[in-house]
């Protein structure tokens, strides 16, 4: 790849790891963002951050499935990139569910096996009784008859993370940081004197007017500092209404979230949704009832019709990344390297692969 100008738009995850990369190969890159440095518009701030290509098969598709165990190997590699340190497990994720949910459990289980069968690279899910749950998770005792364990699953620290990503971008100089800065597509001409060669538009919800059947699907998050629960590796609750995940982080802080509306409301979350997502906490373990709560936030998630990701060449050299949805630290590696790949060859076979959607718009072929 010869040294080159881009831009990016957005620095939320997709953003800043694209920026970070396109440096690292040699060009130089200017980051606009419309908030600041912290990521406090990102859908990426307020995330758990696991990596669970098999947990997450019941509710998505074989190709998000197929980009989330392309990220379990990618991931080590990328963070071994940074200067900064950031958490970051393979301890497997356990799943749970109280008798009355077992019907519902059943359903998920044979969900896990035709994914299992389809895509063999995952392996399969363990079954577990009341003895082997309580010997990989001893905190949690014999409270539960019934459990699977999927190994290989991850997670790492979604702050950690944007936090080192920013590190990286502000040391090297061939970054330039725009802050506070939001920029449209039309504002750059690429690939004429004076602009840049490749603009590149990860905004995520910011990208509507160009992008019109984005939506938003709003997450609600609690972040507690529990130093009485002690759990190796995310957990899930399975449950015929929110399915709860509790993901431990350092420091005895973990991340509790179920909720997925269908709605772009950025307000503070209901009563309702903060009570429901802690019960559910305190029903898989005790020791959150003397919690503190750090946070309760609420962020939307940028969404298409299907639910998928996408990249739209909508230009000569203008490229939109988005639709990430819910999966954006399980499938960023992969498209990520997509993208990479299309600005260096004009074509993917990793693309192909997964496969992950490209749209080349008519306009591109003159």
């Amino acid at each position: 790849m010869s040294s080159n100008t881009h831009v990016v738009l957005g620095a939320g995850l997709m953003g800043r790891l694209l920026a970070w990369q396109l440096a690292r190969a040699g060009h130089k890159v200017d980051l606009y963002d419309a908030a600041g440095p912290d990521a406090q518009g990102s859908a990426a701030r307020v995330a758990a951050a696991m990596l669970a290509p098999l947990a997450e098969s019941a509710i998505t598709e074989p190709n998000v499935v197929k980009m989330g165990h392309y990220a379990l190997s990618r991931w080590p590699a990328l963070l071994a990139q940074l200067s900064k340190p950031v958490f970051f497990q393979q301890e497997g994720t356990l799943i749970l569910w109280h008798r009355q949910d077992a019907a519902e459990a059943s359903r998920f289980s044979k969900q896990l096996e035709v994914t299992s069968e389809k895509i063999p690279a995952l392996g399969q899910a363990q079954s577990l009784n009341s003895a082997a749950i309580a010997q990989i998770e001893p905190s949690l005792g014999t409270r539960f008859a019934q459990g699977l364990y999927l190994p290989g699953e991850g997670q790492l620290d979604n702050r950690q993370l944007l936090a080192a990503l920013l590190h990286e971008l502000e040391s090297l100089e061939s970054v330039r940081l725009h802050w506070n800065s939001p920029r449209a597509l039309e504002d750059f001409k690429p690939g004429t004197k004076g602009q840049a060669d490749w603009i590149f538009d990860c905004r995520g919800l910011g990208a509507r007017p160009q992008w019109s059947n984005l939506r938003g699907v709003r997450g609600e998050v609690a972040r507690v500092h529990a130093p009485e629960v002690s759990l190796t590796r995310p957990t899930r609750l399975i449950h015929p209404r929110y399915p709860l995940y509790i993901a431990p982080k350092p420091d005895g802080v973990f991340v509790i979230g179920a909720t997925e509306i269908e709605s772009e409301d950025m307000s503070l979350p209901s009563v309702r949704s903060t009570l429901e997502l802690l019960s559910a906490a305190y029903s898989v373990h005790s020791g959150f009832a003397e919690a503190r709560i750090l946070e309760i936030a609420t962020q939307c998630r940028p969404t298409l019709p299907d639910n998928l990701p996408a990249i739209r060449q909508i230009g000569p050299r203008v490229l939109q990344i988005n639709g990430l949805y819910r999966h954006g630290f399980m499938i960023s590696p992969a498209v990520l390297d997509v993208v990479l790949e299309l600005v260096a060859t004009q074509d993917s076979a990793l693309a192909q692969q997964f496969p992950l959607s490209i749209e080349f718009f008519e306009s591109t072929q003159a």
